[in-house]
């Protein structure tokens, strides 16, 4: 106990304040853009602190595409938009060498992946070998191209959108790549309010531009800083608690590993942060499990026969555990 104490007040000493003024300031600008869909900007913007990739589900027509791009160009760091079509090959991701006649040799061409933000846009329209190609990029931040191995830009993160309602033609993601990301995030329809802001920015021509808001060097930092966030013991058996209540749950067929309790635990940091602590709460976790549980659980088909959903499932094992006070 004294030990916890002393982790507590050595993190009292953090000063996180830089991560909370660039979280409101990228939000803000991001929002003169992008109406609504506050919760789903806040945990972009985590997703970007813990160095992970967010796959965006929604119909067509609900600005995914103008999201991404809005929200990497607050980030001041570069920005790529790969269109994932059935004909795309790996190496239009990866980048190729190319025989140069200047030179007499092959040099190397840098594909889209060589970037701070890389859109996948449509991702589940190429065929399962291009899907590939991001693996070894998302996993370990460096790309294989003809035998030699070459970093990526830090940071780092991958966007990913998919239309879930449009499947003719499409190649689903296999459960090793789901798992890649960090969370999945669906974009609903707007609020009715929100709705009517759009139509009304039309109308009059508004058509904000936003401003880089930070750089490279200050997100690394910020992403260093948010490592020191303090967790307490009871928070880490509690999001294990979550995790293998997934495992045993009489309606889910694939339950989530270890991935899933690292992604609660430095998500939560993460929150913690941005809203000005040095120290993470079960709300922090609360707030986070969903979109970073949802594609890790398979249901059985007993429960969807139901007209059960598994975010419905995991809002049931929320309030199943017990809080620590």
């Amino acid at each position: 106990m004294e030990a916890d104490k002393a982790k507590y007040y050595e993190h009292e000493e953090i000063d996180i304040t830089p991560i909370r003024e660039i979280a409101q300031e990228v939000l803000s600008e991001v929002s003169r853009v992008i109406v609504g869909y506050g919760d789903i900007l806040q945990q972009l913007f985590i997703s970007l602190l813990v160095n992970g990739h967010v796959l965006l589900e929604g119909v067509p027509g609900l600005g995914k595409t103008v999201m991404a791009k809005t929200f990497a160009k607050t980030l001041g760091i570069t920005f790529r938009r790969v269109q994932f079509t059935p004909d795309l090959l790996p190496a239009d991701i990866t980048g190729t060498k190319i025989f140069s006649q200047e030179e007499g040799t092959f040099v190397l061409q840098k594909g889209p992946i060589f970037a701070n933000v890389v859109l996948a846009d449509e991702i589940n329209r190429s065929a399962p070998k291009t899907q590939a190609a991001l693996l070894e990029a998302m996993a370990e931040r460096q790309v294989t191209i003809e035998g030699d191995t070459l970093k990526l830009e830090k940071p780092f993160i991958v966007i990913a959108t998919e239309n879930p309602v449009e499947m003719e033609g499409t190649y689903p993601l296999p459960e090793a790549q789901v798992d890649r990301f960090l969370f999945k995030l669906w974009l609903d329809y707007p609020e009715q309010d929100d709705e009517v802001d759009i139509m009304r920015r039309q109308i009059s021509g508004e058509s904000p531009s936003v401003g880089k808001i930070t750089n490279a060097e200050e997100i690394l930092a910020a992403q260093r800083l948010v490592n020191m966030v303090y967790i307490d013991d009871r928070i880490l058996k509690y999001i294990r608690d979550v995790i293998l209540k997934t495992r045993n749950h009489p309606q889910i067929a694939l339950g989530c590993g270890p991935r899933a309790g690292l992604t609660l635990m430095k998500c939560g940091k993460a929150r913690a942060a941005i809203l000005g602590r040095t120290y993470v709460t079960p709300d922090d976790v609360r707030a986070l499990t969903v979109p970073a549980l949802n594609h890790r659980i398979l249901l059985k088909p007993e429960a969807e026969l139901e007209g059960l959903d598994v975010n419905a499932v995991i809002k049931g094992i929320i309030e199943e555990i017990p809080v620590p006070i």
